[in-house]
């Protein structure tokens, strides 16, 4: 299992040239943000209550990951074509 520094690396790194923090909350769980490109202070896409513990193989890190890209392209479609939000939990 990768250290929490790793696994937060992994996550940040993989959107960019966009700004994306991962951050451990007080029960364990991580939350994600991804920011807006041009507006850096504005939130795109936060994702909360993920657990670390279910990300534990890179299988698992690759589809969280493509998972939250997905609900950030989403967020950017027009309304009607926008799904419901995706389970991470």
């Amino acid at each position: 299992m990768l250290s929490e520094l790793e696994l937060r690396s992994i996550i940040e790194g993989s959107f960019l040239p966009k700004r994306c923090e991962c951050t451990k909350a007080e029960d364990a769980s991580l939350t994600i943000r991804v920011y807006d490109d041009r507006d850096r202070d504005r939130v795109d896409l936060e994702v909360k209550g993920i657990h670390p513990d279910k990300l534990d193989s890179s299988r698992a890190i690759c589809n969280l990951i493509t998972g939250l890209r997905e609900d950030l392209k989403q967020s950017h479609a027009p309304v009607l074509q926008r799904a419901g939000a995706r389970g991470y939990h």
